[in-house]
C-alpha cells in the first residue's frame, strides 16, 4: 500500500496531500510555501485568520482549485518543534487518518519530511505513520445480518521524502507489522466467548506456527492430567469446553539458551465461578483472554524475524459453573508441586499462570514476561490507562520498561515486599493462598505468580484497566486495544 518516492513539486497531481506545519517561525515554506505563492498568499491569510493552524492535531483541509497539483490540501499541526515526540507523531498520524477514513479518502500522499525535528527523524515519522495506519482505521466486522462491507480503505498511500528509500521502506514496514499484530489481538479479545473457546484460540496459534515455522505444542487435558497440571485443570472443571496449553517456540539463535518466555493469561470467558460476578462485571468477559497479545507480539517476531529465542505459552480455558466446577476451600495441587488453598474461584487467572509458568520453565525459560487481565484491584490502584507492573528483577525490569516508553504503553510498577509473600502463603493447609484479602489486590495476584517464578528473572503485566478502552481515540475506536504487543515486540528486539 505504501509507495515511497523523492519529493514532490506543486505540479505533482495528487487526491490528497498532507503537510506538517510547525508552532513559531515561518509557516509555510518549501512546498506548503511554493503552493502559497501559486494561490497569491491566501494560504498566509488563512494562517493568520486562525483558519490553518499549528497546534498539535489540529486539521485543515484547502481546496487549492489549481490546473495542476493537488485537489486538497491536508494542514496537520504539530506544535512546537522542541515538543515532538515519537508518541505524539504517532497520534497525529492517528488522528488525519481517522480524518481521512471519516472523508472515505481511498487515495493520499504525505511529506513526510515535513513532520520530522529533533529526535524524530525520517525513519522514525515513517514508522510511525505506518502503525498509526492500521491502528487508527481498525473495525470489528461484528456479526449484525445486514452488516455493510467496509466502506473504507486505503488503496494507496505515497510517502514523499528526500531521505534514503529503502531505509523509509524498511521503516514502513516495521510500523506496519506493530499495527497489524496489535489489531490481530484487538480482533481475538474483541471475539465473544462462545466463538472464541479454548480450543479455537489453540487452531488460531497453530495456524500462526504454520505461517511463520514456528515450533508448536498443543496440551489436551489428559496431557495435563499426566503431567499433573492440577491448577490449570482445577479452572476447567466446571467448563465443558476442554482446555488446552498453546505453546510456541521461535528459535532466532543456534542454540536454545537466553530464552525469553511470553505467558499470557488466556482465560476465554471468566464468570468468576461459585464466587459468581454480578451481572456488570460478567458483561465483557470474553476480554478476560487480552493475553493473547502473546499471540500478537508473536506474529509480529514472525514477520521481523529477530535474533532471539521466545517462547509463548498460554493456558487457555474458561472458568464455569457446574456440578464438577471447584469450590472454595478447594485444596489443588499445581505442576510445581506446590499446594494452593482456593479461598476465591474469581482469582482464576493466577491459578492457570501458574502452571503455566512452571511449564516454561520446564522448557527452558531464562526470562519470563506474564501478560494478564488479573485484577480489578489494579484499576483501583492505577486507574484504565496504565499497565501495573511487578518483578523479581530490577534489569529486567528496566528493559522492559525502555521499551514500553518506545511504544508509548505506560507501565508502572508496584512493590512486593517480603510481607506480600507471607500474605501469599499463609494458609493454614497448603504452601499458598490463592487469594488472601482485598487490601493490596493487585500486588497479591502479582506475588502468588512470583511464588512460581521463583528465581528466575520475571516481569508480571497486569492490563486489566488497559485491555480495553470504552471510548474512541485517536488510535482505534472503543474495545479491545491489543496493550503489551508493541512493547513485547520492542523488547524481544532490543533484548540484551
Amino acid at each position: 500500500m505504501f509507495t515511497v518516492k523523492p519529493l514532490p513539486s506543486v505540479e505533482t497531481n495528487e487526491e490528497a496531500l498532507v503537510i506538517g506545519l510547525f508552532e513559531g517561525g515561518q509557516p509555510f515554506a518549501g512546498l506548503a510555501g511554493e503552493y502559497d505563492a501559486r494561490l497569491g498568499g491566501q494560504l498566509s491569510g488563512l494562517w493568520k485568520e486562525g483558519d490553518i493552524s499549528a497546534k498539535r492535531g489540529s486539521i485543515a483541509v484547502i481546496h487549492p482549485l489549481l490546473p495542476a497539483g493537488a485537489k486538497r490540501l491536508y494542514f496537520v499541526g504539530l506544535g512546537k518543534k522542541e515538543e515532538l515526540t515519537f508518541a505524539r507523531l504517532r497520534e497525529v498520524f492517528g488522528k488525519l487518518f481517522r480524518a481521512l477514513k471519516q472523508a472515505k479518502r481511498t487515495k493520499a500522499a504525505v511529506a513526510l519530511d515535513t513532520f520530522t525535528a529533533g529526535d524524530v527523524d525520517e525513519n522514525e515519522a515513517a514508522h510511525a505513520l505506518a502503525e498509526a495506519y492500521y491502528l487508527a482505521t481498525y473495525e470489528f466486522p461484528g456479526y449484525k445480518q445486514n452488516r455493510r462491507e467496509r466502506d473504507y480503505e486505503m488503496k494507496s498511500l505515497t510517502v514523499y521524502t528526500g531521505a534514503d528509500a529503502a531505509d523509509i521502506e524498511a521503516s514502513l514496514f516495521v510500523g506496519s507489522v506493530y499495527g497489524k499484530a496489535t489489531n490481530s489481538a484487538r480482533t481475538l479479545v474483541n471475539t465473544p466467548g462462545n466463538l472464541l473457546t479454548a480450543s479455537d484460540l489453540a487452531d488460531y496459534a497453530v495456524k500462526l506456527a504454520d505461517r511463520y515455522d514456528f515450533d508448536y505444542e498443543i496440551l489436551e487435558k489428559e496431557d495435563m492430567e499426566r503431567l499433573g497440571m492440577g491448577a490449570l485443570l482445577a479452572v476447567n472443571q466446571g467448563s465443558k469446553q476442554p482446555p488446552k496449553l498453546i505453546m510456541l517456540k521461535y528459535q532466532g539463535k543456534e542454540k536454545w539458551e537466553d530464552v525469553i518466555a511470553l505467558v499470557g493469561k488466556g482465560v476465554t470467558f471468566d464468570t468468576g465461578g461459585y464466587c459468581l460476578k454480578p451481572r456488570d462485571s460478567m458483561v465483557d468477559m470474553k476480554t478476560d483472554m487480552a493475553g493473547a497479545a502473546v499471540l500478537g507480539a508473536m506474529e509480529a517476531i514472525g514477520e521481523l524475524r529477530p535474533e532471539q529465542n521466545v517462547l509463548a505459552v498460554i493456558p487457555a480455558t474458561d472458568n464455569m459453573i457446574s456440578g464438577e466446577a471447584f469450590k472454595p476451600d478447594d485444596v489443588i495441587t499445581s505442576l510445581s508441586g506446590k499446594t494452593i488453598e482456593v479461598r476465591n474461584t474469581d482469582a482464576e487467572g493466577r491459578l492457570i499462570l501458574a502452571d503455566a509458568v512452571t511449564y516454561a520453565k520446564q522448557h527452558g525459560a531464562s526470562y519470563i514476561i506474564d501478560v494478564a487481565t488479573l485484577t480489578g484491584g489494579v484499576i483501583v490502584a492505577l486507574g484504565t490507562d496504565k499497565t501495573g507492573a511487578m518483578t523479581n528483577n530490577e534489569a529486567l525490569f528496566e528493559q522492559l520498561l525502555e521499551a514500553s516508553m518506545e511504544t508509548g504503553e505506560f507501565i508502572w510498577r508496584l512493590p512486593i515486599t517480603e510481607h506480600d509473600r507471607e500474605r501469599v502463603r499463609s494458609s493454614k493447609i497448603a504452601d499458598l493462598n490463592n487469594s488472601p484479602g482485598r487490601e493490596g489486590h493487585a500486588i497479591m495476584g502479582g506475588a502468588f505468580i512470583g511464588e512460581f517464578a521463583e528465581d528466575t528473572p520475571w516481569v508480571h503485566l497486569d492490563i486489566a484497566g488497559t485491555a480495553t478502552a470504552k471510548k474512541d481515540g485517536d488510535l482505534g475506536p472503543a474495545g479491545a486495544t491489543g496493550v503489551m504487543v508493541r512493547t513485547l515486540t520492542a523488547f524481544v528486539e532490543r533484548f540484551e
